[in-house]
This record gives C-alpha cells, structure tokens and sequence, in this order.
C-alpha cells in the first residue's frame, strides 16, 4: 500500500507541472511562428528587389555585346569587301596578261602556218619534178636494161658460156682472190704480231727466269738406305720378322730388302712417314740397337723433330718467297711438301721457284706482285695432303684455301692454273704461266719413256687425222710437230688455215708443258732422168 500511494503522489506531481508549464508552451510557440512569417516576408522582399535588379543588368550587358557584334560584323564586312575588290582587279589584270599572250601566240601561229604553207608548195613543187625525173630515169634504165640484154647476149655467143655458168666463173675467181688476199693479210699480221709478241715475251720471260735462283733438285719416288754390311739385314728383320713388323707398324712404310747388297729400299705412299722411316732406319744401325722398344722410342722421337722440321721448312719458305700472313697450317702443309715430288721434281721448291717467277713477271707488266707470289707459293698446297684425300690436288688446293681464308683471288689462282677454270684475272694467268715455266724447263721433271712415247703418238695421230695430210713427224721432243701435205689436194692457202685448225685441235685435246709449234710444208717435186 505504500508504494501505491507514492506513485500515486509521483503522478500528481508531472500532473501539476505538466498544466503549469503547457500555456507556456503555447504562448512561445505562436511567438515563434509570427517571428518566422515575418523574416520570411522580408526574404521574400529581398529576392524580387535583388531578381530585378539582376534582370536589369543582364539586360544593359545585352545591350553592350549587342553594339559591340555589330561593330565587329560591320568591320568584316568592310575587310572582307576590300579582300574581294583586291582580288578581282588581281584577276582582272592576270586574265589581261593571259590574254595578251594567247594574241601573240596566236599571231605566231598564224605567221608558221604561212610558212608552213609555202614549205608544202615548195615539197609539191618538188615532189612533182622528182616524178617527172624519175620517169625520166626508168625510161633511161628500160633502155639501159635492153642494151645490156643485147651486150649479154653478144657474150654469150663470143664466149661460148651461159650467164650462170660465166657468173659461177667470176664468183669463184673472185673468192680464190679474196682468200689469197686474206691469207696474205692475215700472214702480215701475224707475222708483225708474232715478232712483237715474242720479243718481249722472251724479254720478260728471260728476265724472270734469269733473276730466279732457285737449286733444283731431282728425287726419287722411294727412299733408299744404305747399310754397313749384309748381316745389318738380318738384325733389322729380327727373330722370326719382329724387328721388322715393329718397324713398318710404327711407321706405316713397307719395307723391301732384297739381293741388293747394302741397301734397304723403303716405300709408301706418304712421304713424310717414308722419311721418318728413313731417319728411324739410319738411327737404329748407327746405334746397333734393334729390338721393339728401342724400334718405337726412336720412332716417337724422329717424328717430334719431324713436325719441328716439317714447320721450320714451312716458314722458311714463306720467308724466303716473301709472303706473309698466312695461316700457320697452311705453313706446316708447306713445309711437309719438301718430301714431295711431281716427276721426279720437289714440290716445295717448284712452287717456291712459281713464286718468284710470278712475282717477276707480275712486276714486269704492273699487275698485283704480292697477289702472284702469294698464289704461286701456294699453287700446289693440294698435293701435301692429295694421298689422304679424294680428288684432285686442285680440288683439296682450293678447300684448304678456303678453310683458312685465303681470299678468292688467291683461290681463283689455285682453281686455274692447270686451266681446269677459265683464268679471269691477269694474275692468274700469269701463275699459270710461272707454272708452266718451272714444270717445262729442261731438266726440272722426269716422265718414263712409255708416257714420252705415247705422247708423241698421239701428237702424230692428231695431225694426220686432218684432210689432205701425208705424213707428220714429232720433233725436238715433243715441241714440234712437222706436217707434210699432199700438193695436189691442198693449196697454199689452205696450209695456212689447216696449221690453224691443228694447233686449235692439240690445244683442245692435249695436256702438255709450254707449247707445241705446229710446221705444215707443202712442196711440189718434179723429177725428170737425163739420156
């Protein structure tokens, strides 16, 4: 009961404040709102009055940018009225000009056509007495034409030939002269030529040869070794052949011992195997130590001073031809040629004696000196390693040059100096020259007698497979070729074309060193007795 009557007594209490404090909040509420309603009539008051005031402004702007466009727009309009007054007197004045050169072209024209017409007078005026002469004229040749038919006719008569057979005549005598003419012409020509040619050919080949000292040296295919006596045979073959196994084991060379007293003949394909079994060979019998061991260190050891040797002979030659520069292998394949031959001549110093030669001529004619001495110390390269290799030893001579980046001119000159490729350059020429000089000179090559034989056969062959040919006869070895001709079938001036025609044909099927002379004699004998 006590706490219902003090809420009771809480309740009266917000009643009593509640009726006191409500007509207080009536009374500011309405002053309130009569406030609000009349700062808002103010604010109204002052957005039209400020709204007017705004229109009139933009209303006075107008006013300006309206007069200042049309100042502007009038201002245009002058600029662009003078624009187009200034144009149109330009164009007035440019169709003037045009109008003054178009008259004076046309008062050309007119003063050509005038011209013109008189020249085309004058062309009928002409043209009219040609025509009047050329009738003229074919009445004269129609005349002319029937006299010749009876003169003609006369001849046939007198001559007892017919026109063809007359013309046939003359044509013939006529080529017969025109040939003896030629053949006349040609013979002085050559003749100049050849005189010329060969006096300064023998000058500078002279030259060449003569400046060149080059010691020549003609060697063998196989190495021999001579012994003290007979029973160093015996030691050498050893008990039941093993000294000698050892030896051609090691060094990949047959060896041959035969009846002849005191030597020993060693043979292989490779020549520098074939002198270090050589070297080995005198080794061991200056020693007297042969057995297999003693075989294979002598051998090691020849060969270790080979290949000093073999690149010692290589720069040599480099530095004795002059040439540098060039790659160290292509220098050991130099030196491995002084154990070369080529018909009984070394390669080494046969390409050593091109190069100077081709140097010498090179310098005589103002062609390249170091090119030709360069290409000729390197002509042969190929034939250092041609045992090894398929091909020819120009073909493996061109690869190694190229491997080792010799420059095409050089290789061009190691492709044709056998002729095998058409010479482009005057170098190589002249190293195929230098190469025929060194190969062809008496004395520097060794061939067999069979190969000598059947060359001048084929030489004698070749000559008389032409018409008209007796007999012919190879001399001075191979270097002239002697052709004797039936009179009755060939004439003077046939001889003349038909040497021709066989030097071309020994050129085209012949190999040879130098070059062949080629003596066609004709001859008419008469032979009467006295009785």
């Amino acid at each position: 009961m006590l706490s219902s009557l003090t809420m009771l007594m809480a309740i009266d209490a917000w009643a009593v404040v509640l009726i006191t404090l409500f007509p207080a909040l009536l009374v500011g509420f309405g002053a309130g709102y009569i406030a609000y309603k009349t700062v808002l009539k103010k604010k109204e008051l002052d957005a039209e009055t400020q709204h007017a005031k705004v229109i009139e402004e933009a209303r006075q702007e107008a006013k300006t940018i309206r007069k200042d466009a049309l100042l502007e727009a009038k201002e245009e309009q002058i600029r662009l009225r003078n624009e187009f007054e200034k144009e149109s007197r330009d164009r007035r004045s440019e169709m003037q000009r045009q109008e003054s050169r178009l008259n004076q072209k046309e008062d050309s024209i007119n003063k050509k056509e005038e011209i013109l017409d008189k020249k085309i007078e004058n062309i009928d005026r002409t043209r009219k007495e040609l025509e009047t002469k050329e009738s003229e004229l074919k009445a004269l040749a129609d005349e002319l034409g029937k006299a010749n038919e009876k003169i003609l006719a006369e001849l046939e008569k007198v001559s007892g030939m017919s026109r063809d057979e007359a013309k046939d005549l003359i044509i013939k005598e006529m080529e017969e002269q025109a040939k003896l003419d030629a053949v006349n012409i040609v013979k002085e020509i050559e003749k100049t030529a050849k005189e010329e040619g060969e006096r300064r050919a023998k000058n500078i080949v002279a030259l060449a040869i003569q400046r060149c000292a080059v010691d020549q040296a003609s060697e063998a295919t196989v190495s021999t070794v001579e012994l003290p006596n007979e029973d160093m045979k015996g030691r050498i073959i050893g008990r039941v052949g093993r000294n000698i196994k050892a030896l051609e084991s090691a060094t990949g060379v047959d060896i041959i011992i035969d009846d002849t007293p005191d030597v020993v003949t060693l043979s292989g394909f490779d020549p520098v195997r074939r002198e270090v079994a050589r070297l080995t060979l005198q080794k061991l019998v200056a020693d007297g130590r042969i057995h297999p061991g003693r075989i294979e260190e002598v051998v090691d050891r020849i060969r270790r001073d080979m290949d000093a040797n073999v690149k010692e002979a290589g720069e040599s030659a480099v530095f004795d031809a002059g040439v540098y520069g060039i790659h160290p292998e292509l220098v050991k394949l130099l030196g491995r040629m002084q154990f070369r031959t080529s018909y009984g001549q070394n390669v080494l110093k046969h390409s050593l004696e091109v190069s100077y030669i081709a140097g010498l001529l090179a310098g005589e004619l103002g062609a390249d000196v170091k090119l030709c001495k360069r290409a000729g110390l390197l002509h042969d390269i190929g034939k250092s390693i041609d045992h090894e290799y398929e091909g020819t030893h120009i073909q493996i001579g061109v690869e190694l040059a190229r491997k080792y980046k010799e420059s095409e001119k050089v290789i061009h000159c190691i492709e044709a100096h056998h002729g095998d490729v058409e010479a482009t350059s005057v170098e190589a020429v002249l190293v195929q020259a230098a190469d025929a000089i060194s190969g062809a000179r008496p004395g520097a090559r060794r061939e067999s007698l069979e190969f000598y034989i059947k060359r001048l056969e084929k030489l004698e062959s070749l000559a008389n497979s032409f018409a008209g040919v007796e007999q012919s006869f190879a001399i001075q070895a191979g270097r002239e070729i002697r052709v004797i001709v039936r009179p009755e079938q060939v004439n003077d001036a046939q001889t003349e074309f038909l040497a021709k025609d066989i030097a071309r044909k020994l050129e085209n099927e012949l190999e040879y060193p130098g070059q062949i002379k080629v003596n066609v004699i004709r001859e008419v004998r008469k032979v009467e007795y006295a009785k």
